[in-house]
């Protein structure tokens, strides 16, 4: 166990042994409260504490809101529930008393009962006592608020120390007598009210507290089995010695219990996958009568500050919820308290809380999410908005600087997971894995093309939680909650990416990343991130290139460089990029340089971006025929009966991964489908709302018509439609499809195959060669893994909302121009002044391309330099720096002139 864990266990029996636990009817012979004890000095108490801890004595819960007496009476002592043998309350279960230190754990009843009490005296602090005592205690906590059929499964609880029910009691605890000398005088009747308590109750062992309080880490923190035992320490081969020989204590304690390991009956193997034994409505009704009470939402909050210590501490170091699955109930119960998001409990109780959520097993929280996915939309809302302002409150309060990352801050990286949890809560059941999958493709891939491994070993990953559930929340098209919530913007603001890129890709085992939680980051934030990917990747390759000269004797180009001829950009780019995919793909994931023939521009970046344009108008040209356009949509679509082959559409996909990958944005129109379908799913039924609308609406007419479907509409499992030259071609969706008529029956059938006809398997060969290009370059980059199908869209075609008063704020000026020159002034009310389409012309001429970047043209940073006085020369601009050189013109009407005739015209790269 580590050091700090030891000193807190040490403190908690010095506690004990000094102060006591508050119980008056505690039985603990270590503990200052127990009847008999003998006090001891601070020196003697911080030595038996030591003692203590090398045996693993047990520990009393902590009970904050409990008094702490000077004398316990007899009466005091007795053994606390009481019931019938069906597990049900009797009338005499808890006898009305003002302390009600018998009370070991909470019922709905119970809770009424002791509020009833309280509010005909008008004195409420026994109620706030119970709650303090039992919400700070784990065991209590699981116990409370179970459900009719598991209200009492433990007679242990009922009866603790009955010897007909324990033979084995005197081997496994030689020293009951002597702590318990009363037990007979306090139970006489023991036989009399549960005749078959043996029957009943078959895990005996579970069923007694009392002898767990002295030894409570014999059945439930420790495997039974040598075979467990073995396996529980192999995990902790590190721990410190003083640890082994706790280790080694507990096993010889448990070894007594082997021949009760038939007995325990598991509460999962009586649950479902689902199912918990608390009864969450009951929960609900009990907070919502009590949280009007100020002083009783002060006794939750106290309670959860002390709890969550104990948790973290059985979650860390215990293997809890493997021995009793119920522990799952304690975060049950607290996540049903609507005052969570509180200015105290975001401050006080819910950083340690989550952290304690952080800490459950991959199973608790499978089952959690299971669970959550049946609450209703307000309430997972609410529990997401909890986790998101205790996430906000951190960061706003905190100021992280080099030395003190916002991924150390353990509160913000606990709520993040958390919310991760709310977030598969929404797509549970929605987004299976491999669910509208693409099959594999049979082409060669990329690692095989290389003859290599992937040499990026912490590239995409699969989430372990996604993979227990079956999800994948990035595949989730309308979630109930959209993802724009689940993003944090505060965060995004603290949050230095190249630290974050660092963790992720290279010390993600010691160091957590937000990349992990790539829902928390707004697509700017992760387009950076894919930014220092792609530029690692073409210094690798520079370096990489380097290494073969020296070693091979000869040159070789650090770089991608294409020579193109500005009449013939296709031929000239699918030549020399067919040449490269063929001899080393590796080559396409270098900087890329382009030079059209006979013009003196030298690309840094601005000649790529007119070259990624020019190929991408040729290739959309309708003349052509690979693509189809929709003048309703304003969208391209693979064309089924293309002639074309499939080196051009591969081609494409090339020219979009190059476009990610060297930071430009492409003038691209396609349906969300495609960007869906690069992401490895097959499109859908939903999919040809956008991309096939009048298909969409017929068939959404079938599916809502309500009267005969196969009299009425005629339609059978056969399909026609026309070819390049205009002839009918048919297709049959299903084997004799033609016979087989269309019917309220299997109306859903026929949409789904016709919608995967047109989606997929009509234009599979053409994406299919699509989608290689595209891998080609981008196969080894965080993408898939980090964006959303509709923020690949924005990664490659930027916005299209022009917010041009956000390029004002953040345009740079040079060359003797500022912000307040009147050429300056002028300039900005003529660009204001302009309708869309010059504004785009504007942002094209000076940029490269009429697309905001990722978010937003606020992100974009734009000079105007001075070019000289007044002239008739036009304004020129480099496009790779997102330069505007501008002469000071005399008037306001030559200054919009000019540049109208300079945007309107312009192609082509010269040197002024």
């Amino acid at each position: 166990m580590k050091r700090a864990a030891a000193k807190h266990l040490i403190e908690r029996y010095f506690g004990q042994l000094t102060k006591g636990c508050g119980n008056g009817a505690c039985t603990n012979e270590f503990c200052a409260s127990c009847l008999g004890f003998q006090p001891l000095d601070h020196n003697a108490a911080a030595i038996r504490a030591l003692e203590l801890y090398k045996i693993n004595t047990k520990l009393c819960d902590l009970h904050p809101s409990a008094a702490f007496p000077d004398n316990n009476s007899a009466e005091d002592t007795q053994p606390a529930l009481l019931g019938d043998c069906h597990g049900k309350m009797t009338d005499n279960l808890f006898p009305p008393r003002e302390d009600f230190r018998e009370v070991r754990y909470l019922t709905e009843e119970k809770v009424y009962e002791i509020l009833s009490i309280c509010e005909g005296k008008k004195d409420y602090s026994p109620l706030i006592r119970v709650i303090g005592r039992i919400f700070s205690s784990a065991d209590g906590l699981v116990q409370s608020f179970r459900k009719d059929e598991e209200q009492h499964p433990n007679t242990e609880e009922q009866h603790p120390n009955t010897e007909e029910q324990h033979p084995n009691t005197e081997e496994q605890h030689p020293n009951t007598e002597e702590q318990h000398p009363n037990t007979e005088e306090q139970h006489p009747n023991t036989e009399e009210q549960h005749p078959n308590t043996e029957e009943q109750h078959p895990n005996t062992e579970e069923q007694h507290p009392n002898t767990e309080e002295q030894h409570p880490n014999t059945e439930e923190q420790h495997p039974n089995t040598k075979e467990q035992r073995k396996t529980h320490q192999a995990k902790d081969e590190d721990k410190d010695e003083d640890d082994k020989e706790r280790t080694t204590a507990m096993e010889q304690e448990s070894e007594a219990s082997v021949s009760m390991e038939g007995a325990t009956g598991s509460t999962e193997n009586r649950l479902g996958p689902v199912e918990v034994s608390v009864d969450i409505e009951a929960v609900r009704r009990v907070y919502n009568r009590l949280l009007s009470n100020e002083k009783m939402e002060s006794a939750f909050l106290n309670a959860l500050v002390y709890l969550t210590p104990n948790v973290e501490l059985d979650l860390t170091y215990l293997d809890v919820y493997d021995t009793n699955p119920d522990y799952l109930n304690i975060f049950i119960i607290v996540m049903e308290n609507s005052s969570l998001h509180s200015p105290e409990y975001l401050e006080m109780a819910m950083p340690l809380f989550c952290k304690c959520m952080s800490k459950l097993p991959l199973p608790a929280l499978a089952k959690l999410t299971r669970l959550w996915s049946r609450y209703s939309v307000e309430h997972i809302r609410r529990m997401m908005e909890t986790f998101q302002q205790l996430i906000t409150y951190t960061v706003i309060s905190n100021e992280y600087v080099s030395e003190s990352l916002v991924n150390d801050d353990e509160g913000v990286v606990a709520a993040t997971k958390c919310l991760k949890v709310c977030l598969s809560v929404l797509f549970h059941g929605s987004c299976k894995f491999n669910q509208e999958e693409e099959p594999p493709s049979s082409e060669l891939t990329l690692q095989e093309l290389l003859g290599e491994e992937r040499r990026n070993k912490n590239g995409p990953r699969v989430d372990p939680l996604e993979k227990e559930l079956g999800v994948r929340t990035l595949d989730c098209r309308r979630p109930l909650i959209p993802f724009e919530e689940f993003v944090n913007e505060p965060l995004n603001d603290v949050l230095e990416m190249d630290k974050d890129f660092t963790f992720f890709k290279v010390d993600s085992e010691s160091k957590f990343s937000f990349q992990s939680c790539p829902f928390i980051l707004n697509a700017c934030t992760k387009s950076l991130g894919l930014y220092y990917d792609n530029r690692i990747s073409m210094y690798s390759e520079r370096r990489i290139t380097a290494l073969y000269s020296l070693v091979q004797g000869q040159q070789l180009n650090p770089y991608l460089r294409l020579k193109v001829r500005r009449d013939h950009i296709i031929d000239d780019a699918l030549v020399r990029l067919e040449m490269i995919a063929m001899e080393n793909p590796a080559d396409l994931r270098k900087q890329l340089f382009v030079e059209f023939e006979g013009e003196q521009g030298v690309d840094e970046g601005g000649v790529s971006k007119e070259f990624f344009q020019l190929v991408l108008e040729e290739m959309f040209n309708p003349d052509i025929g690979m693509f189809t356009y929709d003048e309703s949509t304003k969208l391209f679509w693979f064309n089924p009966p293309s002639l074309e082959n499939e080196a051009q559409f591969t081609l494409i996909g090339i020219v979009l991964g190059l476009a990610i990958y060297n930071n430009c944005i492409l003038d691209v129109h396609f349906p969300m489908v495609v960007y869906r379908k690069l992401m490895g799913k097959k499109g859908t039924y939903l999919d040809l709302a956008d991309s096939h609308p009048v298909q969409y609406q017929s068939l959404k007419e079938l599916l809502d018509y309500e009267g005969d479907v196969e009299e009425d509409m005629m339609i059978t499992f056969q399909i026609s439609q026309t070819d390049l030259f205009g002839d009918p071609i048919t297709y049959d969706l299903k084997e004799n499809g033609d016979k087989i008529p269309v019917n309220a029956d299997n109306r859903k059938e026929f949409v789904s195959l016709y919608s995967d006809y047109l989606l997929n398997k009509s234009v599979e060969r053409q994406f299919k060669a699509f989608r290689r290009g595209f891998q080609m370059v981008t196969n080894e980059s965080p993408l898939k893994c980090l964006f959303r199908p509709e923020e690949v869209e924005l990664l490659i075609c930027g916005s299209r909302n022009l917010d041009f008063h956000a390029l004002e704020e953040t345009t740079e000026y040079d060359g003797g121009y500022n912000k307040d020159c009147r050429i300056i002034k002028d300039f900005w009310e003529t660009v204001h002044s302009f309708g869309e389409e010059d504004k785009r012309l504007f942002l094209q001429f000076t940029t490269g391309t009429d697309r905001a970047p990722v978010g937003g043209l606020g992100k974009l940073k734009m000079i105007i330099a001075k070019n000289g006085p007044d002239t008739d020369r036009l304004p020129t601009s480099h496009t790779c720096f997102n330069a505007l050189l501008l002469p000071e013109y005399d008037t306001k009407e030559k200054l919009k002139e000019r540049l109208l005739k300079a945007v309107t015209y312009a192609k082509g790269f010269g040197m002024l």
